[in-house]
């Protein structure tokens, strides 16, 4: 029995990987080598999945103009290299604001750290959708933070930062910050502190026993966080659409355009197919510093 229980719990997370990953990337594999009509469904299926050998056989023989499309075009080029940039540099804008937060939460007192961590959790107990267009109240012309600045004297006339890019950075930093905050927090929670002070009595500088000992030791967390927050920013579409206007060009906006707007299963198919592969590389690059600091710390 105790056999059979061990088995089961193996199982259930390959069995939950089949149904909700794999199954659902190769449905939309073989829309993306489909051919596009204008019917129901929009497209013609080239193979249909009868076995794993006649799925193997047939890969040779796929239809890629899709794929040769979105390499062709500028369109899609230009808004996977935005998506990128603006994920990449949203990222730092996080870490650079979520890492100080994590590390004041786990140097306060005992009694003082769940209260934090429940400030850093409330935004999730209201609707994402909410919280975005709240933004849109604060930064539009005669929003709150124009009015407030008047009212300060900073500046004479309201400033432009809806839809612009920098509404877009402030909307991903502000919705995935909790994000970064958490591994990192769980991370240096964990710290023996008195790491720190043996590197000063050796000789390290404050700033250097921070470098060497709290940034090396908390890198798990960064690079966690970092990855929380990366891969949703590149297909982010929300946050774009609201706040960033028609000048924002991210994946995300042009998939949603070709699939509901344009109907072109096919071709939102492709971009779904690039878009994933693009995030793999991050997630094996996170992977792979993980093992060689598992190795590093036997």
């Amino acid at each position: 029995m105790s056999n059979m229980f061990r088995r089961l719990t193996i199982f259930i997370p390959y069995i939950w990987l089949l149904v909700l990953f794999l199954l659902p990337f190769l449905i939309v594999f073989r829309i993306s080598v489909s051919i596009l009509e204008y019917g129901s469904p929009p497209y013609v299926p080239q193979f249909e999945f009868e076995s794993w050998a006649g799925f193997i056989d047939k890969l040779g023989m796929l239809n890629l103009d899709n794929y040769r499309f979105l390499a062709s075009d500028a369109l899609y080029r230009n808004a996977y290299i935005s998506s990128v940039i603006i994920a990449f540099f949203s990222t730092m804008f996080t870490l650079a604001i979520g890492f100080p937060l994590a590390y004041g939460m786990a140097r306060a007192s005992t009694s003082l750290r769940p209260i934090l961590l429940m400030l850093v959790i409330l935004p999730f107990w209201t609707s994402f959708l909410i919280r975005v267009y709240a933004w849109i109240g604060i930064l539009k012309p005669e929003g709150l933070l124009n009015q407030l600045l008047l009212w300060l004297g900073v500046i004479s006339e309201p400033l432009t930062i809806l839809n612009t890019n920098a509404a877009v950075y402030i909307g991903i930093v502000y919705s995935y910050l909790p994000f970064m905050v958490l591994p990192i927090y769980s991370t240096l929670e964990k710290l023996d502190y008195s790491l720190i002070e043996a590197a000063q009595d050796l000789g390290c500088t404050p700033l250097g026993a921070f470098w060497k000992v709290t940034i090396r030791l908390a890198l798990p967390g960064i690079l966690a966080g970092c990855l929380l927050v990366f891969i949703p920013a590149v297909g982010e579409f929300v946050i774009p659409d609201l706040l960033g206007g028609s000048q924002t060009l991210m994946i995300g906006k042009v998939l949603w355009t070709e699939f509901f707007n344009n109907g072109d299963w096919t071709i939102s198919s492709a971009l779904a197919m690039v878009l994933l592969i693009v995030l793999v590389v991050p997630i094996v690059l996170f992977q792979n510093a993980q093992a060689k600091a598992t190795e590093a710390g036997k």
